[in-house]
């Protein structure tokens, strides 16, 4: 199986690093990150993780504290505490942690804590965590909070976590290694990949025009002919935006529009 994993971390260099050992690793897949343990549980409750990395030592609500937080919650993800401060270990596994590992995380250490996240999903018959039934023998409700999926992205505005309807969105695109999300007025920083993205959004209306550009063609005016059979779509945005279709993906694009 392949784990879905949120990062919470308040330092960029940590996210990165962490990022960086986890592209080691083919069971896992991360598809959010958060800075504060208040965004994580927005993201929590709009995305269905398995696994959280989880930093101790945040501003506000500590990682302690959204890790008792969890507990309470219909749909409970799998937390792996990292953290530079070995004196809450204790704490850690009362809030029912997989694992609690020390920067700098050594690669080993962390394939233990990821191999402990998968054997507990492969031992718990009809994967009670992922599909937040409590481990008291109950079955599973025939729909579940954690089984609801909602066509809202997290995105960033203001120093604060907001969910934006994929209706409004416009496109979204890569700018010097960061992916924004593109509404009628606003730019808005997520933690997606444009893969991610992609694969998260509705096929029938969001099409990958270019490796750096995925577009809502619902919001497209005009269809501008380029050069070498490229293209520039042009959206309903307040400015009016230019999205690029590359060469590879014009061929496409005409088939689904039939032009």
């Amino acid at each position: 199986m392949k784990l879905k994993a949120l990062i919470v971390d308040d330092e960029y260099p940590a996210r990165q690093e962490l990022r960086y050992l986890l592209g080691n690793f083919n069971n896992v897949e991360i598809v959010g990150e958060a800075t504060n343990a208040h965004e994580a549980l927005a993201l929590i409750n709009a995305l269905d993780y398995q696994v959280l990395f989880l930093d101790v030592s945040m501003p506000g609500m500590t990682g302690l504290e959204l890790g008792a937080a969890i507990q309470e919650l219909p749909k409970q993800p799998h937390v792996i505490f990292i953290t530079a401060y070995d004196e809450y270990a204790v704490q850690a596994f009362e809030v029912n942690a997989v694992d609690y590992l020390l920067k700098p995380v050594e690669p080993g250490r962390l394939k233990k804590a990821i191999d402990k996240v998968i054997k507990t999903y492969q031992e718990s018959p009809g994967n009670e965590k992922e599909t937040g039934a409590k481990n008291t023998g109950d079955k599973p409700k025939p729909e579940t909070l954690s089984q609801i999926k909602i066509d809202r992205i997290p995105a960033e505005k203001q120093g604060k976590t907001v969910l934006v309807a994929e209706s409004d969105i416009f496109y979204a695109f890569t700018e010097q290694d960061y992916i924004y999300i593109k509404t009628f007025n606003d730019k808005l920083l997520t933690r997606f990949t444009l893969k991610e993205l992609e694969a998260r959004m509705n096929p029938q209306v969001f099409f990958r025009t270019h490796r750096c550009y995925l577009v809502n063609l619902h919001k497209v005016r005009e269809i501008v002919p380029f050069f070498n059979g490229t293209y520039n779509l042009v959206v309903e945005d307040k400015v009016n935006s230019e999205v690029p279709v590359s060469r590879a993906q014009a061929k496409n694009l005409r088939k689904i529009l039939g032009f």
